[in-house]
């Protein structure tokens, strides 16, 4: 069994972030993620896509972000359990939570973090009957690596920011793009916006608004995509990928079981530490609700430095925490 002081559950930036102001703190910590690798979302859905609300980067990729967060929580060496969903908790006699995962992998730990961020997600799919003949034949819900669909016909449906992101950045890797979206408004940023329908004026990719796929067709492999648009009606269009980007649609899995308080697919949170209504559980991150709630890395990263101050005092209640700017003392001053 693993032994830990924080058990963090969810390996995204928030938990990850975690680590870094819990070794701050002398406290040790154990991730565990239903995915194979870590930086949650930003590793699995994309790691290509540019960020640029983290303070001190006016652009990074999602990628680099876990990257960097990876090195900076390597001095205070983390334990991972990695692609294994965390399903049941119990207490033992000393009062410390045991989890048990999908794989049977047991972690005890006084503390429990969940920054499972969307939790269990999956994608939202548009209503087509013969979808799932060609997924992963053609049709993609996530976009992993731009250079896959070098050179290729692609198809990208939605009208969010997921879809116009990835409009401009494959304008300038696909032989031809086209955005579909049901709508002639479209709900993603409006430099976004501005900048899909300059790529369209300029010939840089084809937009097609009042539209949508309605079927798709290809003898194993994906060849053409059904597509009902409301001035020129239903037409075949030649394509190599077909990826819809409606958004993803989160569960909490398990954890929903535990007896939190739960509220619209999210974790109630008390704001003065972002603890449960269950003692020695927290939640930081998109996973948690509270008035004012803002789904933004950065408000994750301050659940945690909040979260990890409450938990020292859980763990060592009769323990003084002193704490240190790192400006002054660095981080080799908190290694053992």
């Amino acid at each position: 069994m693993i032994k830990t002081d924080i058990l963090i559950i969810g390996a995204g930036p928030c938990g990850l972030f975690t680590v870094f102001e819990a070794g701050l703190l002398k406290l040790k910590c154990h991730l565990v993620d239903s995915l194979p690798q870590a930086g949650g979302q930003l590793s699995e859905i994309y790691p290509k896509k540019p960020i640029y609300d983290i303070p001190g980067y006016p652009s990074i990729l999602a990628g680099e972000l876990v990257d960097r967060l990876m090195e900076q929580i390597a001095p205070f060496k983390p334990g991972f359990t990695l692609g294994e969903r965390a399903e049941k908790i119990e207490k033992d006699d000393d009062g410390d939570f045991i989890l048990t995962t999908s794989r049977g992998s047991k972690i005890k730990a006084p503390v429990i973090a969940i920054a499972g961020g969307l939790g269990c997600f999956e994608p939202r799919k548009p209503p087509i009957e013969n979808l799932n003949q060609f997924e992963d034949k053609g049709v993609e819900y996530i976009i992993k690596d731009p250079e896959f669909y070098r050179d290729k016909r692609v198809v990208v449906a939605g009208g969010g920011d997921s879809a116009l992101d990835w409009t401009i950045f494959l304008s300038d890797v696909a032989e031809e793009v086209m955005l579909i979206h049901r709508r002639k408004s479209f709900r993603g940023a409006l430099d976004s916006v501005e900048k899909v329908m300059h790529l369209a004026e300029a010939g840089k990719i084809e937009l097609l608004t009042d539209a949508q796929a309605i079927g798709l067709k290809g003898n194993g492999k994906l060849t053409d995509v059904v597509i009902k648009h409301k001035e020129r009606g239903e037409f075949d269009q030649a394509t190599d990928h077909f990826v819809p980007l409606f958004g993803l649609s989160p569960k909490l899995g398990p954890i929903a079981d535990w007896g939190l308080n739960i509220n619209k697919n999210a974790i109630e949170v008390n704001t003065l530490d972002y603890r449960t209504n269950i003692e020695g559980i927290y939640a930081i991150g998109d996973i948690n609700d509270y008035p004012g709630k803002l789904k933004l890395i950065l408000c994750g990263f301050h659940e945690a430095t909040m979260m990890v101050q409450s938990a020292f005092k859980y763990i060592y209640p009769d323990q003084k925490l002193s704490f240190k700017y790192t400006t002054v003392n660095g981080v080799q001053g908190f290694e053992e």
